[in-house]
């Protein structure tokens, strides 16, 4: 079999019939695998590829193909270029170099750039398309909005090489909540690495910016980070540092801070901290009246300081307290919010176990494992992996079993 063969048979393995197919289906598997819509394969360049002497595809043109088609290039008939080294498996993870790259692409673009006039006006598009992305978030999970959020975000840097005065200080200010959101559509898709990096990249351009309400928003958004590592200790020192310019800061940066902070705390057991960092927040709840176009969870989420409270209650084993309050709470959960109601019911199923209701718990989680499947929401099969482990005293018991088939497939991978 000649190389250019060993491709053409690969494709029509997988069932892609023609060379066109061949390109649709790997541009799609590439943007699903880069989580962005940059990636794409024509079928002008495949059918160059099954020709009888195709060149190296780029590094992660190289990597989306082994990802579809389980074969590095050199297998497939491509001329290997000299020194390179196929990324091996290591320890059962796979090295992705294109994860790193689509990660930083948008924040680590080289310059300068041409000049060019900037029109004060684009600080209220960004901030209003910031509105509609937070919407939008509810609905699809990170998946679809991660490529959109950070191409964004890249023009905003563009834009601020050539702005000036109280123009280039609002493109800061959008930058930093840009920088914010991809973070998180980052950490709910299960990239630790991808949320951290751009955490650090929200405290950067907060800094630039020179807003002491912006920074100590960074560093809460850090400490969330921090949250799903399970360091408590961080999380406590990043909040503590945001509040020492509480004075400087608008109150929802505030609440803000004393709830992450809450999180802190009960990942170091300290259950009167919880309460009372909790009540310090809601204390100013009633005082959250700014415009900024970021940070509106507090105003946008019904009951949203209970909710924090009770995820606090459940991560301290408080099962009966936490059962209590996600009955109060998930009556007030509209149906935009569907994203976060499966969270939420995956955290009510493990109050449920830990309070000795596997039954309970079964039911409730039934619903959140179809939101887990329809956003891929990495979060949400993360709380649902920690409602099987809460499940395990009746893992051989029907309650138990029946579980396990309704997991099957959502809660695999990361």
């Amino acid at each position: 079999m000649s190389r250019n063969d060993a491709l053409r048979a690969a494709r029509l393995r997988v069932g892609w019939r023609t060379a066109e197919q061949a390109a649709t289906r790997l541009t799609e598997h590439g943007q699903r695998l880069l989580m962005g819509r940059h990636f794409t394969v024509s079928a002008r360049t495949w059918r160059r590829w099954e020709g009888g002497c195709p060149g190296w595809p780029p590094e992660e043109t190289a990597l989306v193909i082994h990802d579809a088609l389980g074969r590095w290039p050199e297998d497939l008939g491509f001329t290997t270029p000299p020194g390179w080294l196929r990324p091996e498996r290591q320890e059962g993870e796979q090295v992705t170099r294109c994860a790193f790259v689509s990660v930083t692409a948008a924040a680590l673009v080289p310059g300068p750039v041409s000049p060019q006039y900037v029109d004060p006006a684009l600080i209220g598009y960004f901030e209003q398309q910031l509105e509609g992305h937070y919407r939008a978030d509810m609905f699809l999970g990170p998946h679809d909005l991660i490529g959109t959020v950070s191409a964004q975000y890249q023009l905003i840097d563009k834009l601020l090489r050539s702005a000036q005065g109280e123009t280039r200080r609002g493109l800061l200010r959008a930058g930093a909540a840009y920088a914010a959101l991809v973070g998180w559509l980052y950490q709910d898709a299960g990239d630790l690495n991808g949320a951290a990096f751009w955490r650090g990249v929200t405290q950067e351009i907060a800094l630039r910016s020179r807003e002491p309400h912006l920074v100590g928003y960074a560093l809460v958004n850090q400490a969330q980070v921090r949250t799903d590592l399970g360091d408590g200790h961080a999380v406590l020192d990043l909040c503590e540092a945001a509040l020492e310019n509480s004075s400087r800061m608008v109150p929802k940066v505030r609440v803000m801070a004393l709830q992450q902070q809450a999180h802190g705390a009960s990942l170091t057991g300290d259950r009167t901290a919880v309460d009372r960092l909790i009540d310090q927040a809601n204390a100013l709840l009633p005082q959250v009246d700014d415009d900024l176009p970021w940070g509106n969870a507090c105003r946008r989420t019904p009951a949203y300081l209970e909710v924090q409270r009770a995820t606090c209650y459940g991560r301290l084993g408080l099962g009966h307290e936490a059962v209590s309050l996600w009955d109060q709470i998930l009556t007030s959960v509209p149906d935009t919010a569907r994203r976060d109601c499966g969270v939420y019911l995956a955290r009510h199923a493990t109050a449920a176990a830990n309070a000795g209701e596997p039954e309970q718990a079964w039911e409730i989680a039934r619903p959140a494992v179809q939101i887990a499947a329809e956003t891929r929401s990495a979060r949400m099969r993360g709380e649902l992996r920690t409602l099987q482990r809460a499940m395990r005293p009746w893992q051989d018991a029907p309650v138990g079993q029946a579980l396990l088939e309704t997991l099957a497939g959502v809660t695999e991978g990361n």
